[in-house]
């Protein structure tokens, strides 16, 4: 940990065991408030309202006071809230509660003056409103919507015949037609999974690579594991820096036979990628993405299909073990190899993880 006192700044780190306990822990206490909790990222969460309490402006505000003023008191993680009746909605009450200090963190978008919410939403680009990305705000533009207010009073009709049925949802969510299903998940969990980092010391052997393919396949797989997927496809990737003469960046897309979370397939899938690595280029980064993915309980293969090691439970088994020892004592194949990859993420100004090891434990005086 560096400190520069002058300037009040502390460089640390970054502390993901602790972020992900965090965000357990966030989100542990989201479903105290309502009958159904989607978790959407590390950080936000949607809950449903309580029907006895959905119409009471006073009780919503209360609602959103006694869940800001909870997780701040029992992990202080300041947050914001924003309440109304749609999700997308709900997106801009959050962000209008984070912007605007009147509101002290928490916005009952329903509360609000109808005047007020139609003033903001012409005030706001379109680019605001969950789910609309530079590139399709491009798009509305061409058919003269820039604002929030815009999309919400345009044409359902014509915005399906010219974009999609997600975006009319979204234009019809403004108006508060609830049309976007709790078991849509935005966070890309359902589409694809990539485990990538950055190398801090470059690869400039295939050996190297080879060992940083296999523990990012095997990472691959215990998150598979962990959200209850099975993937079919799996790109292995890799990259120079972009301030090299020798500038490369190539891929491997491998179709596996079925669709698995097996580290050992998926390890041998991303090491198709090392044909492609040279020998003596300063490699930067690589990585693994895993698309088509399915539900595991859906997807029951043929004997024929699978390996015996299959339904041994490798990944589960490595998690566990790892979790109890580090992750450096044990590892599948070259993910294992001695001694340990010199590349790897350095974190030598790392803060205390308290909520997950004992000897880190952070001291009080009174």
């Amino acid at each position: 940990m560096q400190y520069r006192g002058e300037l009040g700044l502390r460089a640390l780190s970054s502390n993901y065991e602790l972020y992900a306990d965090m965000s357990r822990r966030f989100h542990t206490l989201l479903e105290r408030f309502g009958p159904g909790h989607q978790e959407y990222s590390i950080d936000e969460g949607f809950v449903e309202i309580p029907a006895r309490i959905a119409n009471d402006p006073g009780a919503l505000q209360a609602l959103g006071r006694d869940m800001k003023d909870t997780i701040w008191q029992l992990i202080g993680v300041p947050v914001c809230v924003g309440i109304a009746g749609t999700r997308t909605e709900a997106k801009l009450a959050n962000r209008t509660a984070k912007k605007l200090a009147v509101f002290d963190g928490v916005c009952v978008w329903p509360a609000t003056r109808p005047e007020w919410r139609q003033q903001l939403m012409s005030r706001l680009p379109v680019s605001e409103v969950w789910g609309i990305a530079s590139r399709l705000e491009r798009r509305l533009a061409a058919h003269g919507i820039t604002t929030i207010a815009d999309l919400a009073a345009a044409d359902p009709v014509m915005i399906r015949k010219a974009f999609n049925v997600v975006v009319m949802r979204t234009a019809l969510e403004l108006r508060g037609v609830a049309c976007i299903p709790a078991e849509e998940d935005r966070t890309g969990k359902k589409e694809q999974l990539i485990v990538s980092r950055s190398f801090s010391e470059k690869i400039t052997t295939r050996d190297g690579m080879r060992q940083a393919l296999s523990i990012y396949a095997q990472q691959a797989s215990t998150r598979l594991v962990k959200h209850g997927q099975v993937a079919k496809i799996l790109t292995a990737f890799a990259g120079t820096s972009h301030y090299t003469e020798q500038v490369r960046y190539p891929s491997q897309v491998v179709r596996l036979p079925f669709p698995t979370a097996d580290p050992v397939e998926l390890i041998r899938a991303a090491h198709r990628l090392l044909p492609q690595i040279e020998e003596g280029v300063r490699w930067a980064r690589a990585g693994v993405t895993l698309t088509d993915l399915r539900p595991t309980e859906v997807i029951q293969p043929l004997d024929l299909f699978r390996h015996a090691h299959e339904d041994a439970g490798i990944s589960t088994i490595i998690d566990k073990i790892q979790h109890k020892t580090g992750r450096d004592m044990l590892g599948l194949g070259w993910g294992g190899m001695r001694p340990g990859p010199s590349w790897q993420m350095h974190r030598g100004m790392l803060s205390k993880r308290a909520t997950t090891h004992w000897d880190e434990l952070i001291t009080v005086k009174a």
